[in-house]
C-alpha cells in the first residue's frame, strides 16, 4: 500500500529546516534544530526521510551550478542557483511566523486542498488552499479575519451586524452577499459576485470607502500605495473554486504565490524583476505546473522543478 503524502505544514516546516541547514551545515544551532524536530514524533520523521532524500538530488544540481558560476557565470544561472540561498536566508523567519498565525486561526488549510465552513451567524465560508481564517468573535459583530490565502463568503443577512472580512490593510463589509477576498504576497484583492459590498483600506481613493457591486473587482498593494478595480463577469468570481485563475492585470508575484497554493512544497520566484510584470489571462488550477509556466513565461521566465517539494521560477 503506497504511503499517505505528507502534510502540507509538517512538508513546508521541513524543507525550511533543510535549506537552512545546506546553508550552514556546521552551525549547531541548525543541527539542533533538526534533531529536535525529527524527534517530535514518527510523522516527522517519515517526512524529513522524504525531504531529505529529494534534497539530495537538488543539492548536486545546486552544486555543479556552483562550481559553474565560479568558472565563469551568467545571471541566469547565478538566479538558479542561488534560488536555495534566498529560501535559505528566509528560513529562519518563516517557521515561527506559520506557527504563531496557525495558533491565531480558527480553520486551516492544506495546500491543494478547499474545505467550505458554516459560520457561527448562518454565513458560509469556503476555504481556499494554504489558506487560514480566523473568527470575529466580538459580541456586536460577525466576520472573519483572513490571515493567509483566499477565501469566498455566502453572507447570510443580518441588516443589525454587517459581515466585515479583514485582510491585511483592507476590511470589506456586506449586509447579506457573496464576495471573494484574497491576499496574495502582500495584494489584497476584493471581488464581488452578489449585491454590495463596501472595501476601504489607507491606500489613495479607498480611505473614504468604495462601493463594490456585482462583477466589480478592487486590487489594493499597501506596499506600493496602489489600487487597481475593474470589473468581469460575475460567474467568474472566485474560479479558484472550479480549479480556474482568472488574472487581469496582476503581477506575476501575486499570481506565483496563489498557484503555489496548489503545488506541494516550497515555490521560489528567482529574480524579483520577475514578479514585477503584469500578466492577464485564464489558467487551468487541474495543472498548476503548467499554470505557473503560462504565467511566468510572457516576463521572460521558466519553472524548473528540483525533486518533488521545491520549484524554481527564474529566468529563460
Amino acid at each position: 500500500m503506497p504511503e499517505p503524502p505528507p502534510d502540507s505544514r509538517l512538508l513546508d516546516e521541513a524543507i525550511d529546516l533543510m535549506i537552512r541547514l545546506q546553508n550552514d551545515a556546521d552551525n549547531p544551532v541548525a543541527l539542533e534544530m533538526v534533531r529536535a524536530w525529527r524527534a517530535r514524533s514518527p510523522e516527522h520523521e517519515r517526512v524529513w526521510t522524504l525531504v531529505s532524500g529529494a534534497h539530495g538530488a537538488s543539492g548536486t544540481v545546486l552544486t555543479r551550478r556552483r562550481k559553474a558560476a565560479r568558472r565563469g557565470p551568467t545571471r541566469r544561472k547565478l538566479l538558479l542557483a542561488g534560488a536555495v540561498a534566498i529560501g535559505g536566508g528566509l528560513a529562519g523567519w518563516s517557521v515561527l511566523p506559520d506557527l504563531v498565525m496557525r495558533r491565531r486561526a480558527d480553520h486551516v488549510t492544506a495546500k491543494g486542498e478547499l474545505r467550505r465552513v458554516p459560520l457561527p451567524d448562518g454565513s458560509v465560508a469556503t476555504i481556499g488552499p494554504d489558506s487560514a481564517v480566523a473568527l470575529d468573535d466580538r459580541p456586536l459583530s460577525r466576520g472573519v479575519v483572513l490571515l493567509q490565502g483566499m477565501a469566498y463568503f455566502e453572507v447570510a443577512p443580518d441588516p443589525r451586524r454587517p459581515f466585515t472580512v479583514t485582510a491585511g490593510g483592507v476590511t470589506a463589509t456586506a449586509l447579506g452577499t457573496a464576495f471573494d477576498v484574497a491576499d496574495d504576497a502582500g495584494v489584497v484583492a476584493v471581488s464581488v459576485r452578489e449585491g454590495v459590498v463596501e472595501a476601504r483600506a489607507a491606500a489613495p481613493g479607498l480611505a473614504a470607502g468604495a462601493q463594490l457591486r456585482a462583477g466589480d473587482w478592487i486590487a489594493v498593494d499597501p506596499a506600493a500605495q496602489a489600487v487597481d478595480r475593474g470589473r468581469r463577469d460575475a460567474d467568474q468570481i472566485a474560479a479558484w473554486r472550479d480549479d480556474r485563475l482568472v488574472a487581469e492585470r496582476a503581477t506575476v508575484r501575486a499570481l506565483v504565490e496563489r498557484i503555489a497554493r496548489w503545488i506541494p512544497g516550497r515555490v521560489i520566484l528567482a529574480d524579483p524583476f520577475i514578479g514585477t510584470q503584469r500578466v492577464s489571462g485564464l489558467f487551468d488550477l487541474a495543472d498548476p505546473v503548467a499554470a505557473l509556466a503560462a504565467v511566468v513565461h510572457p516576463a521572460g521566465a521558466r519553472v524548473r522543478q528540483i525533486g518533488p517539494y521545491l520549484t524554481v521560477v527564474s529566468p529563460i
